[in-house]
């Protein structure tokens, strides 16, 4: 997994043109759209012509195999009545995804994305190659699952942050994870009591994506948070002195660790230090979200 992660990270590094700048903002936008059109369209076609279908990908309607992000989660035919949740529901994910973006810089948010619309539809084709030649029901394949995944990612990168619920309660991001993960098992778990062996375990499937990215910072969290943050305070303190007695013999105060850019040759550069990695290293506003973190 970590050899994974590392080739993802250096394939980043190396192609910083990869991916799409503001995917999220895309990804919302044709939600919305999709969803506005649902309203309308009582019938519901419109919307069952996006939804993902194999039976009809295998014929030619390929545009499902994307199409199907933007399906509205509570099904086609959509009321007036939910505007109000799911313009939250596009702002809050609209949010995690942008920060994700900063974070990891575009590369690498767009491989996760990607990834888990990939892992959605390799198994929605398995489901397929059980089930037979029938028709899913369209709403088998929506964003609901993917979105959470990436709501993970930001919990597990951010835990402390928090959020209004209900407008008026604060509470820190890593307890509504940790809900929506019960809520996963006991989704898996009902399915497993219905028979319906299929849908059981899409929901692990679907989130296949963050136990891939952020296997090592979620290890990190549930370690004991002493024995952590005594560890990171120590070797951040060595390496602040050593920083502080190598300063007086070079002629700059901050240099890129990825591509040895200095203060001193770009004087109007910002320089930052990055504090997941082990130790005291700067980056240049370049390399800062897509280095390889020192280990």
């Amino acid at each position: 997994m970590r050899a994974l992660i590392r080739a993802i990270d250096k394939f980043c590094m190396t192609h910083r043109r990869f991916g799409i700048p503001r995917l999220m903002l895309y990804v919302i936008i044709g939600y919305a759209a999709v969803f506005f059109v649902s309203t309308m369209d009582r019938s519901g076609l419109i919307a069952g012509f996006l939804a993902f279908q194999p039976y009809k990908i295998l014929r030619g309607e390929i545009w499902r195999l994307v199409t199907w992000v933007f399906y509205p989660v509570n099904g086609a035919g959509l009321s007036g009545s939910s505007l109000l949740f799911t313009a939250l529901m596009l702002y809050f994910y609209y949010m995690i995804g942008t920060t994700l973006e900063r974070e990891w810089g575009t590369p690498k948010f767009t491989i996760y994305y990607l990834a888990g619309v990939l892992l959605n539809v390799l198994y929605g084709f398995a489901v397929y190659l059980f089930t037979g030649p029938v028709l899913l029901p369209p709403y088998f394949l929506n964003s609901s699952f993917l979105n959470l995944s990436m709501f993970f990612a930001f919990a597990v990168l951010f835990p402390d942050f928090r959020i209004l619920l209900f407008f008026f309660i604060p509470i820190k991001i890593k307890w509504l994870a940790l809900a929506d993960g019960v809520y996963f098992l006991l989704v898996m778990l009902q399915s497993l009591i219905d028979g319906n062996f299929l849908y059981a375990f899409f929901p692990l499937v679907a989130v296949l994506n963050f136990f891939i990215f952020c296997a090592d910072d979620l290890l990190k969290l549930l370690r004991p948070y002493k024995v952590r943050a005594s560890r990171q305070t120590i070797n951040f303190k060595k390496a602040a002195r050593r920083h502080k007695q190598e300063a007086a013999s070079r002629p700059y105060r901050h240099k890129c660790a990825v591509c040895g850019k200095t203060d001193t040759e770009y004087p109007t550069m910002e320089f930052r230090y990055c504090s997941r990695c082990n130790g005291y290293h700067c980056f240049c506003s370049e390399h800062i979200n897509s280095h390889i973190h020192f280990q």
